[in-house]
């Protein structure tokens, strides 16, 4: 009998949860109070407690959230950012997009993500941050990477897109770095039933600049924030400004990007069954793991100091492009994460970057594929994915 079952499947959680999350919606209808207010600011306080932060601004989307903390950091036009070609093009498109230049760097063959070695060979007098992704969910060897920043004095940006709930050396805020990023996104581990992203931090001032940033660089924290830019570069505040603490007073050049209200009042919800979320899917990686422990598939492994999420549940194999057709087939989707590296992508050519400058990604590019692993697959399911895989592979 043939399944058909999807890679990212968000209707179910929402069936298991209904009523808890469409009364915390309601809610919010019901209110008229559909930008900002108390959820969004209680949910900003939970999750940023969540993850080990003191703050936490919240904004659109997870693309926002890079573009607010580069641009928070003071990061632009002739600076570089060292980062992995093997992610989501959001993150190098961020940093091009404040105006510096992403500098591409391979990944570990083993967890996928930022060789610290490699980042360290790549700064230059231009070099402002090292911004590794903690890809599917597992970690980046954080301590080495921040030992690093710490010599060149640079900053250390995270993105964790991927990686809510995630932790390395046994605890949640030792993924985050001087600043770090995160998506809602729906089929993240915490996924919004629309868009959102949050900036954590535990420096005051990178908050009072996001939070400025995100409304058009306007109110209390904009004027702060300028008056801060001025005495950083010794110059004098000019006298003769407007000066003024509501929204119609503008000091930055900033964007439109705010965290609704009502998923700020659904992700308050799901926040409180989060770790139930991540124990699920650890169970699906741990049945994949044991069952394909004798098969020509590497499936990726956990590092002793990270207890990985599962985002994605990827697997490599020599046959990964035709086995993905099979699948696919008898009604499992699958895809690849991600089929074109960031240095190989139009947007960057004039980068010049080639095929075979990072052989690491580039391999799984063409070598790997995900697999259902979202928490509430069911048993049979499971079965039914691994007996597939052990017939093509």
């Amino acid at each position: 009998m043939t399944m058909k079952i999807q890679l990212m499947n968000v209707q179910r959680q929402h069936e298991m949860y209904a009523t808890e999350y469409e009364e915390a919606a309601l809610k919010v209808l019901r209110s008229g109070g559909y930008i900002g207010g108390t959820e969004v600011e209680a949910f900003e306080e939970e999750f940023a407690a969540y993850e080990g932060a003191k703050y936490g601004v919240s904004c659109g989307n997870g693309t926002d959230a890079l573009v607010l903390a580069l641009r928070a950091l003071g990061i632009g036009k002739g600076d570089e950012v060292i980062t992995v070609s093997w992610t989501f093009f959001a993150t190098a498109e961020s940093i091009a997009a404040v105006g510096a230049t992403p500098v591409f760097v391979d990944v570990d063959p083993v967890t996928y993500c930022m060789d610290p070695a490699l980042a360290e060979k790549a700064i230059t007098n231009n070099t402002k941050a090292i911004l590794p992704v903690h890809f599917y969910g597992n970690c980046t060897e954080m301590e080495k990477l921040r030992k690093i920043c710490d010599r060149y004095k640079l900053y250390l940006i995270s993105d964790c897109a991927q990686s809510t709930g995630s932790r390395f050396k046994g605890e949640r805020k030792n993924t985050l770095g001087d600043i770090a990023c995160f998506s809602f996104f729906p089929t993240k581990n915490l996924g919004a039933d629309g868009d959102g992203g949050m900036v954590l931090t535990n420096n005051e001032d990178i908050v009072r600049a996001c939070r400025s940033l995100k409304v058009h660089g306007s109110g209390k924290d904009g004027l702060w924030t300028l008056k801060r830019e001025y005495a950083l570069r010794e110059k004098e505040f000019p006298a003769s400004m407007p000066v003024g603490e509501s929204k119609y007073y503008n000091y930055l050049i900033g964007y439109n990007s705010r965290l609704d209200t009502l998923q700020a009042a659904i992700l308050r919800k799901k926040l409180t069954h989060m770790e139930d979320f991540i124990d699920a899917r650890r169970r699906n990686a741990e049945f994949y793991n044991k069952a394909l422990e004798d098969t020509d598939y590497i499936a990726p492994e956990e590092q002793k100091d990270t207890y990985h999420s599962y985002y994605i549940y990827a697997l490599k194999h020599p046959q990964a492009q035709n086995i993905m057709k099979k699948l696919k087939a008898v009604g499992i989707a699958c895809g690849t994460y991600y089929p074109v590296p960031l240095h190989l992508q139009g947007a960057f050519i004039e980068l010049g970057y080639k095929e075979g400058d990072l052989p690491v990604t580039e391999d799984l590019a063409k070598h790997s594929f995900a697999i259902p692993v979202f928490p509430e697959l069911k048993d049979s399911e499971k079965e039914y994915i691994v007996e597939q895989l052990k017939k093509f592979g």
